[in-house]
């Protein structure tokens, strides 16, 4: 091990939960080395087998739900519900993959001339991941269970922040019976993942987090000719077109922004509502932010937990400042509040228009940003006004219409019409533009780390 230390940090009561030291450079390549040995034997399994083992990791993961669910609270100041809703979402992925990848990976027949076709989905070795610390199982269980069906090896560098939460998936990734050393968690700095991705045995990199962190992944991965799949947030649009449910877009675009204490990738951040309505959906849903009070996340009835760090806090405080001193104008929140954790209140800015952060960045914590739209045409012009392109949602009583704008004119991976949410096992994730691009989940995602090998046999030879 190394002489430098990391220490995680409950955001609630600003103490220090667990001191780590990182990994010495010798001690990170054994863990790839590692993987890489149980994967030869790993990728010879056959599908129904590697199956049941993902299936047993489900059953793992609600058996120790309650305990899983409290640690990820203390590392990251999560409600208790959602942590307790995220490994859920993590057991519903096993049970999906466990029920369909043996399907989805099986081998294919094809016509060709002379021959006998076959295209197969072979595992290409070990896959790299490097996840952020807002969902610590579901970040690291979406990719690492998909690459495990498909045959793969994987590693994970897990943000500081939620150390316990990779090391404890770990542990339970072991004890429902994965290969030791197949599934490798790593303590390491930036500089020595950089060094990681060369590595002759890692043939994937995944990573979710920033746009800026995004592309100094892919030049890294790129310089070594290895796939990348980059999921890297958004400031996803929600818009309330000139026919739409007003009380039920209200409802959903307030569930939408503070879900996660706002901090989630595909939450909806920016709300678009057309001239006819904006003056009551920005009254309405400033009476309903305002009246979400701060608390402590461990409590089943607090809405509003603190947010991972005090730089987060922070940055996220100037993004407001900036966005009104530029003519966003504050409806409520704003304010840092005197009290222990790292707490911001629930903000709304309405007026929102280009050049502030409001508009062009993603605020990643529980801020709404609500701009005006003279029509429906200009509320999709403002929607696609954005480097990024994750997700986003219509509000339209002709669903019809929503489903059309959405499949032909919303430029992003992902559309909810008249609801919010934020992952299914069986349905693709990922976006475009500065969001990323691959997919997870569905069978998109299972495939995305598998050598599509194509096999030719000659018949009567």
């Amino acid at each position: 091990m190394s002489d430098q230390t990391f220490t995680t940090i409950n955001p609630l009561t600003q103490e220090v939960i667990e001191t780590y030291s990182y990994m010495s450079d010798e001690d990170a390549a054994r863990v790839v080395e590692d993987s890489h040995k149980a994967f030869l034997d790993w990728r010879l399994k056959s599908l129904e087998d590697r199956a049941s083992v993902i299936a047993a990791i489900g059953k793992a993961l609600r058996d120790n739900k309650e305990e899983f669910a409290q640690l990820m609270t203390r590392e990251v100041g999560k409600l208790i519900g959602d942590s307790r809703d995220e490994i859920e979402l993590c057991a519903a992925i096993c049970d999906y993959t466990a029920k369909d990848g043996p399907a989805v990976l099986a081998d294919e027949e094809r016509e060709a001339k002379g021959a006998t076709a076959i295209v197969t989905h072979a595992p290409i070795g070990v896959v790299y991941g490097i996840q952020p610390w807002n969902f610590p199982a579901y970040q690291a269980v979406r990719y690492s269970i998909s690459s495990l069906m498909a045959g793969n090896g994987v590693l994970l560098k897990h943000a500081e922040n939620c150390t316990g939460s990779g090391e404890y998936l770990g542990r339970l990734y072991e004890k429902a019976g994965l290969p030791k050393g197949l599934f490798g968690v790593l303590r390491i700095t930036h500089d020595q993942s950089d060094t990681l991705i060369a590595h002759d045995l890692v043939r994937g990199v995944t990573m979710t987090g920033s746009d800026k962190a995004g592309r100094h992944i892919a030049k890294k991965a790129a310089e070594a000719v290895k796939k990348t799949v980059l999921e890297l947030g958004s400031n996803d649009a929600y818009i309330v077109l000139d026919d739409a449910d007003l009380d039920l877009a209200v409802k959903t675009c307030v569930a939408g922004r503070i879900y996660n204490n706002g901090q989630t990738c595909v939450n909806a951040k920016r709300f678009i509502v057309t001239e006819k309505n904006y003056d009551a959906f920005v009254d309405a849903y400033g009476k309903q932010f305002a009246g979400i009070e701060l608390g402590d996340p461990t409590e089943k009835d607090t809405k509003l937990g603190p947010m991972v760090s005090k730089s987060q806090r922070d940055g996220l405080h100037e993004q407001v400042t900036q966005s009104v001193a530029k003519g966003a104008r504050l409806v409520t929140g704003g304010t840092v509040p005197d009290r222990e954790g790292w707490f911001y209140p629930a903000t709304v800015l309405a007026d929102v228009a280009p050049g502030q952060p409001a508009y062009d960045d993603e605020l990643f914590g529980p801020v709404a940003s609500i701009i005006k739209a003279k029509d429906d045409e200009d509320a999709m012009r403002i929607a696609n006004d954005s480097r990024y392109g994750l997700g986003g949602g219509i509000f339209s009583r002709d669903t019809d219409r929503a489903r059309e704008l959405a499949a032909k004119h919303f430029d992003t991976g992902m559309v909810c019409i008249n609801t919010f949410d934020i992952a299914s096992p069986n349905m693709p994730f990922g976006g475009v533009k500065n969001s990323g691009y691959g997919r997870e989940h569905g069978p998109e995602g299972i495939k995305e780390f598998v050598n599509v090998k194509s096999i030719r046999i000659a018949k009567g030879k």
